[in-house]
Parts: C-alpha cells; structure tokens; sequence
C-alpha cells in the first residue's frame, strides 16, 4: 500500500480509502469485519462511515457495526484513521440535523458511543449548511478538538467558494479550519475540476472522491460479474462506456479498477473512496494503487471523458 498526507497535515492515510456505506444494508455484519480485517491486513488505514449511514434514521447502523468490530481488539482502533460525518438526519425534532452547535454536540456524542471509541480522527459536514454562520460552527468544532473528541475537521460536497470561506474564517480565528473535502469526482463527473479541486490545492486540502466508479457505469457492460455496475446508468452513457470498456481492455485491467487508477492519477486527489459490497471489490481497489497510466492512456481517457480546466478559464478567454 501507498501513504500519503491528509491534504497539508502531518497524518498519513492510505491511497485507497474504505468506505462502509455498504456495512449493513448491503453487506452483512461478519462479512463486514472480513472485509475490514482484510482491509488493514493489505494496510489500508483510512475508513470513512456516516452517523446516515444504515439508512434507519437516528439509530448508525454502520457506525455501530464499526463500533462492534473496533470492540473485538486486537489493535483495531488504533491503527485506524477514522472519518465520519455530521449533518444529516437522525430524528423527526427540531436540532436533529444539519450545523448547529447543538446538534454537531450532540451528533459527535452519539458518534463516539456508537464507534466506541473516544475520539473522531476526521470529522466531516457532509454538506455545507448556509443557514449557520461559520462563527458557530467553528467555535463548536474548536470545543470538540479541545476536548480531545475530533482530531481535524473535513467537509464533503463544497463548493470552490464555501471552502474558501471556511478556511478564512478559521484562519481568523486561529483555527486548523477544513483539511479535507469528500468530493463526487469521476471520469463521468468532472466539475469539481473547474473550481473545488484548485480550492482544494490552494488552501491545502486532502482531496477524497466518492463515488469514483460512477454508481457502478465505469465497472463495465451491465454482464460484469463483480456486480459494480447500473444497468440504467450504462444505458444512459452506452456509446462512451463502450468505447471505455474496449480501452480497459487494451489495458488489460478491469474497468473500475482503471478508474480508480485513473483518479489515483490526479495531482489533487488523496485518496478515493472504495465502497466495497464483497470482498473481491475490496480486492479490485487495492490493486487500482498499483496500476500506472502514462500519458497516452491518460489522453486516451480524456478523449473518451472530456474534463475542464481551471474556472474561470474553462468559459472565458
């Protein structure tokens, strides 16, 4: 496995970053701990969950399965960075959701008791709240880093803008601010080069896609046995997903493992987040660090798969 910072900290975090979503819903509690075992047995270190995650409002199924297995021991906990998030909804009240003070009080504590552990390696907004001033948000994440319980603070779906005033606001208060932003970033969704990457490189944060396989469309023909496909969204993209399937195939790697390589290859990118169902998905990312693309194949991508340039270049001269 391949180390590198989380954006302009001194943390090292695996190139391939494992996310839970699956745990629970899709996949079963001991397959989750095989898959998790398996996971820092090829050193992966870097695991990134949800209080949303299980999909049952307020009760963190995915959080407590990690909890669960952090209690089996074995240095588990300790080897771990672990990111999870704070924002969505977990209950049917008044300050049961999104960026209050109260609420990321209250959703950091029951975060820790679900993962039992006490303390959050990375502690992201999993979506910008416009309706709370960062003055309060940022005093409630100060009082978490103070108190031991959240070690930096990340956010996830930003825009360009809103990480810039983020990071000003925190810089004015003395303040680490965001070291890291969770970004929907593939071959088939580019955007977030025109604005939220150059954010991202300027002020010095990790940069971690989600979705890197594009909802399954870039695993390859709906037959891929792997399961990492939508039928409906290849239908949508056939003619381009042909033509991606058919490079893979020159390459001689399987389709989603080349775009997560593909990503592995972007200055701005730390880590992406694979998103394992079974554990031959697990396997397929962790060998995507070990594939290289030069140039050529690089251009071939881009043909197949336009980006942007830096905004505001991208639409003006």
């Amino acid at each position: 496995m391949e180390y590198t910072h989380l954006g302009r900290t001194g943390l090292k975090v695996s190139r391939i970053c494992l996310g839970t979503m699956n745990f629970g819903p899709k996949t079963t509690e001991p397959d989750s701990y095989a898959i998790m075992d398996r996971a820092l047995d090829e050193g992966v270190n870097f695991f990134d969950t949800a209080d949303v995650y299980g999909w049952k409002k307020g009760e963190g199924v995915t959080e407590q399965i990690l909890g669960r297995w952090f209690a089996q021991g074995g240095g588990r906990r300790e080897k771990v960075v672990l990111a999870t998030k704070v924002y969505g909804d977990m209950g049917d009240w008044p300050n049961e959701s999104r960026l209050s003070a109260l609420h990321i009080r209250r959703a950091c504590e029951a975060s820790l008791k679900r993962m039992q552990t006490d303390y959050i390696d990375l502690y992201q907004m999993h979506h910008v709240y416009r309706e709370a001033p960062w003055e309060e948000i940022w005093q409630a994440f100060e009082v978490l880093v103070q108190q031991g319980k959240v070690l930096y603070a990340g956010s996830s779906n930003f825009a360009g803008w809103h990480i810039a005033k983020a990071n000003e606001a925190a810089k004015s208060r003395n303040f680490l601010g965001l070291v890291s932003e969770q970004s929907h970033y593939n071959l088939r969704v580019r955007k977030p080069e025109l604005e939220v990457l150059p954010a991202c490189q300027d002020y010095g944060l990790a940069v971690i896609p989600w979705s890197p396989v594009a909802g399954g469309a870039l695993a390859g023909k709906p037959q891929d046995p792997e399961g990492r496909r939508s039928d409906d969204q290849y239908a949508q993209d056939a003619e381009r997903l042909d033509k991606w399937v058919s490079l893979c195939g020159e390459i001689g790697e399987a389709p989603a493992d080349v775009a997560i390589a593909w990503l592995l290859h972007q200055p701005a990118v730390t880590a992406p987040i694979v998103g394992p169902r079974t554990m031959a998905q697990l396997e397929g990312g962790i060998k995507s660090v070990g594939i290289k693309l030069d140039e050529e194949t690089l251009k071939k991508i881009d043909a197949i798969f336009p980006g942007h340039k830096t905004a505001p270049e991208d639409y003006a001269w």
